[in-house]
């Protein structure tokens, strides 16, 4: 078919995945009404049930999980990673669930108060955003932990997995429903694309009044087509180019526990460091150190000329790699001359999502952590404690950067907008 032809072909399915989106969220905006007036109770009773659903329906996601994974055989491994599930994996959802139930409401909360000249108090206070559209690729747990962060701050969601985890986000989904019918809440505060064409994709980025913001959380491509064809507001995913910098003042055997967690613990996550940066009057001794124990892990190189004068059996880094997220066993190395060194490489290569100093110098912690611009920074700590449930959010939506929005990872504060109350004792306007 010629582009004409094809694009009247896809017309129909268009139409009709722009009415099943229209269908879903007039429903999510009834269920998103009650919920901004739904006590804390019935949410946390909510979240409670569907983790025990969660607990009990763990054989039949797993069984589902196990037919996606089969279902997409050309997996690079660190996407397999993230789309398989395991029993630790579904408890750690359930318990993501139970801990946002922890968590203080943050509907209606007071977020300032001021008096005027005139005696008009003023109260900014926290509300639920609306209706929010989740578009994630792979990783089924993304499912859980939206819909708990988006229920227990008062909005409703409508997912949309990637084709691959299509079984596995059904499945989960099955047991978010059962919890909210335990607490008595409507079952549209958490809905799932009916299927996995592009086209409800198209009809959810178009959707402007009717969903609310649009959460991309997935690869570069994802993100990239959320941004440029989108109707609705968007809070971007960042991809996670992540640096850890060796310092000079460096405890050697701390960088080498941290940097082996930071990039070998899980490759596949946003968190994970896909750079080392080393201070060159401690490479010599410490970098073939790092390299041996990392190679040790299955771990491969792509190094610059200065780290290559030390190990010369590292494969050289070609121009793009030192921009190249790649979620994989993969590490870019590079010596450089000190703090200011290290932050304008990181300015140069990064996207603003997660770096690391290791160092017992703490005015050179506080020069990095005040020179990068990125949404996180550790200062003796693996980066990929970069998690909203490592950071008591109890799970999050994903990692925001930018400068008009939230930034690091989102938990139930940053899905929350704000109305102002003004109370007065009869004041007119003059």
């Amino acid at each position: 078919m010629n582009a004409i032809t094809d694009a009247t072909a896809r017309l129909p399915v268009q139409q009709e995945a722009a009415a099943l989106l229209e269908t879903a969220a007039r429903a999510a905006r009834a269920a998103a009404a009650e919920l901004a007036r739904a006590p804390r109770p019935a949410k946390d009773q909510a979240l409670r049930a569907a983790a025990a659903a969660l607990r009990r329906a763990a054989p039949a996601i797993l069984a589902a999980n196990a037919a996606d994974v089969l279902g997409a055989p050309d997996l690079s491994p660190a996407f397999k990673d993230r789309l398989t599930l395991t029993p630790a994996r579904i408890e750690a959802m359930a318990v993501g669930l139970e801990e946002i139930a922890e968590l203080p409401d943050p509907v209606g909360r007071t977020l300032a108060e001021w008096t005027r000249p005139n005696g008009l108090l003023i109260r900014r206070i926290a509300q639920p955003l609306g209706v929010i559209g989740m578009i994630f690729e792979s990783r089924p747990n993304v499912a859980a932990d939206a819909a708990g962060l988006c229920l227990k701050s008062g909005n409703a969601v409508i997912l949309r997995g990637g084709r691959e985890s299509l079984r596995s986000v059904a499945a989960i989904h099955a047991t978010l429903a059962e919890g909210l019918r335990a607490a008595g809440l409507p079952e549209a505060a958490v809905q799932v694309a009916p299927n996995a064409d592009r086209a409800f994709v198209g009809a959810m980025l178009g959707a402007a009044g009717l969903i609310d913001l649009i959460i991309p959380r997935g690869g570069k491509g994802l993100v990239t087509r959320v941004m440029e064809e989108a109707r609705v507001p968007v809070l971007a995913h960042a991809e996670g180019l992540c640096h850890t910098y060796v310092h000079a003042a460096a405890a050697p055997e701390m960088a080498r526990r941290i940097l082996a967690n930071a990039k070998m613990r899980r490759t596949g996550v946003c968190g994970a460091t896909e750079t080392l940066l080393i201070d060159a009057a401690i490479a010599p001794a410490l970098l073939p150190l790092l390299v041996a124990d990392l190679r040790a892990l299955g771990c491969a190189f792509r190094a610059d000329a200065r780290a290559r004068a030390i190990c010369p059996e590292l494969q050289p880094a070609t121009a793009g790699d030192f921009s190249t997220e790649w979620l994989d066993a993969i590490l870019n190395v590079a010596v450089v001359d000190g703090v200011a060194a290290a932050i304008a490489h990181i300015g140069r290569h990064g996207s603003e999502h997660t770096e690391a100093i290791i160092t017992e110098d703490a005015a050179a912690a506080e020069e990095f952590l005040a020179g990068i611009a990125s949404a996180v920074g550790l200062w003796n700590a693996s980066t990929q404690f970069c998690d909203g449930g490592e950071f008591g959010f109890g799970a999050e939506i994903g990692i925001a950067t930018g400068r008009l929005h939230a930034r690091g990872p989102v938990g139930l504060e940053q899905l929350c907008t704000y109305r102002y109350h003004v109370l007065g004792t009869g004041q007119t306007r003059p």
